[in-house]
Formats: C-alpha cells, sequence, structure tokens
C-alpha cells in the first residue's frame, strides 16, 4: 500500500483558541485526489469542536465499512477523505451533508506529478524519482495512468467527481477557495466563506471567521502543500503545457465543461 509521509500540525490545539458551536448533522468533506484535500479540512477544523471531529481515518472505500460511525446521525461528526461514487459509499452517507472538493484537471496533472515525484508520497512509483523519466513524461503517466500501477486522470475524475453530480453534493472548486482566501478583506468573500460553511449549520459566521480561516489555511499546517513536500525538487511548470493540455481533453472529453472549467 502506498504511504503518505507528512508532518502532523497543531490545529487541535489552535481550535480551542475559538469559541465552537457543536455540529448537529454529520459533515463529510469528500475530494478527488490532490485537489485541495488538506486545505479544506484544516479551514472547516477551526469551526467544529475536536471532539466531534473524525480523526481516526481518512475514510476510502477499502475502509468505509469499518468507520460507518463517523456518518452516525445520533453522533454528529466532521469526517473527510476520497471516497469514490458506489453503493456503499451513497448508503453510507445518507442523510450526511456531502461536501465534494474538485481541482481544474489541467492544474491537477501538475500537483499529481509533483505529489508523486516527493518523497512525502512512497509506493510502487520509486522508478519515477530515478531521473530516467523526464518530467513531461510523468506529466503524460498523470493523464493516461501507469499500467498496473496508477489509475488514469479519467478513471479518477470518473469515479471521485462526476459521479456524484447531480445527487444533492455540494461541488466546491479548488480555485474558487484559493481566490477567496487571497481576497479575504473583500466583502465578497465573507459571503462565500458564509455559503461554504453553512454546510456545518452555520448561518452567520463568528466575528472572527477570518481569522479562523487565517489559521486553518496556514500552508505551513499541511504537510501536502507544495513547499512542504520532502525530497529532490523536480522542475515542474506552473502551468501545464500545450500539448499536455490536448492529452487531457483527448483522454476526458469534456471533462472541464461538466465541472464547470469551460
Amino acid at each position: 500500500m502506498p504511504r503518505v509521509i507528512a508532518k502532523s500540525d497543531n490545529l487541535n490545539e489552535r481550535n480551542k483558541e475559538f469559541t465552537q458551536t457543536p455540529l448537529s448533522q454529520p459533515v463529510f468533506l469528500n475530494s478527488v485526489p490532490k485537489c485541495g484535500t488538506h486545505l479544506i479540512r484544516n479551514i472547516f477544523r477551526m469551526f467544529v469542536p475536536v471532539e466531534q471531529q473524525y480523526h481516526q481515518m481518512f475514510i476510502q472505500i477499502p475502509v468505509l465499512q469499518q468507520h460507518l460511525q463517523a456518518f452516525a446521525p445520533t453522533s454528529p461528526k466532521l469526517s473527510w477523505g476520497h471516497l469514490l461514487f458506489s453503493d456503499d459509499s451513497a448508503a453510507a452517507l445518507h442523510g450526511v451533508k456531502h461536501l465534494l472538493m474538485v481541482r481544474d484537471p489541467y492544474d491537477w496533472v501538475l500537483a499529481r506529478a509533483r505529489f508523486f515525484l516527493s518523497d512525502t508520497f512512497q509506493g510502487s512509483l520509486e522508478n519515477l524519482k530515478s531521473g530516467k523519466i523526464s518530467v513531461e513524461q510523468v506529466l503524460n503517466m498523470m493523464i493516461f495512468g501507469i499500467y498496473q500501477k496508477a489509475p488514469t486522470l479519467s478513471e479518477i475524475y470518473t469515479h471521485n467527481a462526476v459521479s456524484w453530480l447531480g445527487s444533492g453534493v455540494k461541488i466546491v472548486k479548488y480555485e474558487d477557495v484559493i481566490f477567496h482566501l487571497q481576497n479575504l478583506d473583500q466583502p465578497a468573500a465573507k459571503n462565500y466563506f458564509e455559503d461554504l460553511l453553512s454546510t456545518l449549520g452555520i448561518t452567520t459566521l463568528p466575528e472572527d471567521w477570518e481569522t479562523r480561516i487565517k489559521v486553518g489555511s496556514d500552508r505551513k499546517q499541511s504537510g501536502t502543500a507544495r513547499e512542504n513536500l520532502s525530497g529532490k525538487k523536480f522542475e515542474i511548470p506552473n502551468e501545464l503545457p500545450d500539448i499536455q493540455k490536448q492529452m487531457v481533453d483527448y483522454a476526458a472529453p469534456n471533462l472541464r465543461k461538466i465541472l464547470g472549467y469551460e
């Protein structure tokens, strides 16, 4: 099994600096892998009592049945994970407030490559870090997958995002979160986060909402933020090259459109 080696944070301790309102309904933060999972999780953690945060497991299909208590209506929890669409996951999330984080597939290719080439990720893909495979080839593998080792972009987005559309799930774009974090002093940011955090049953943001969001979104608290990935730094471009953009469109036609990126 692949392993993710990331530093821990102190957000449980920081949580105590703020007055918390108990959850009245379970909330699950779902995400396509490499779409800002830690960012959205850490922001939400600043608005929920620690004892109502489900830290026992990052919930995915292989362990779902062992962690159904995370979704129990009688003991509401905030939980998180990469839960692909299936009959088991749909049934488990019945009655649960469900938020799904997505990202522009063009940028996702870069983020996934950056993660796989770091020492933060350890699994069966060490060959990628050998220096015998070019960055461009790695980008292609992020799009088309690696035989018997890594799924394709289309498979990941199909089962982790597109299949959930139209079923009452609240879709959140990574880019929107980043934009409003960068413009936190603007009225639009307050409106945005008020809507986002309404998932928790919060109807009016507390007066210290900006401080909470700044604490939760601090990149130093995320072990998987770009600058916190360990190991050799490969030269990953800031923008996906045009040929790889065409490959994404070839591999997953209409994907960006259905997610609202066109």
